[in-house]
């Protein structure tokens, strides 16, 4: 069947080797950062085949750093985010806190 596959491929159809249609995903893995790849469309499923392919060739070692970089400033960044919009909530709860108690002590509510 791994003729097939690669007569497939040359075709411009990628099929795996349970017959289906090939997915096209990204690594996104330390070693291979933004480097396609061919494999099954059942992978993470049950009984997925073992097809794979590189689409890309690999990447050159300087790549691989200043991808990996880039890619930890970024996950730094929406870590940051996220915790902007933490604290953005827990002030606006205690916010309201106040006003409440405001509003309860001058019995206004």
């Amino acid at each position: 069947m791994e003729n097939s596959s690669v007569t497939s491929h040359l075709l411009g159809e990628p099929v795996c080797y349970c017959g289906q249609i090939s997915a096209t995903r990204t690594s996104w893995t330390k070693n291979n950062p933004s480097r396609r790849f061919q494999g099954c469309t059942l992978y993470g499923r049950l009984d997925p085949c073992d097809y794979f392919s590189w689409i890309d060739p690999p990447p050159h070692p300087r790549y691989k750093i200043v991808i990996n970089g880039l890619l930890r400033k970024s996950n730094n960044n929406e870590n940051g985010k996220m915790k902007t919009r933490r604290l953005v909530k827990l002030n606006q709860i205690a916010l309201g806190c106040i006003v409440l108690s405001v509003l309860i002590h001058k019995r206004v509510i």
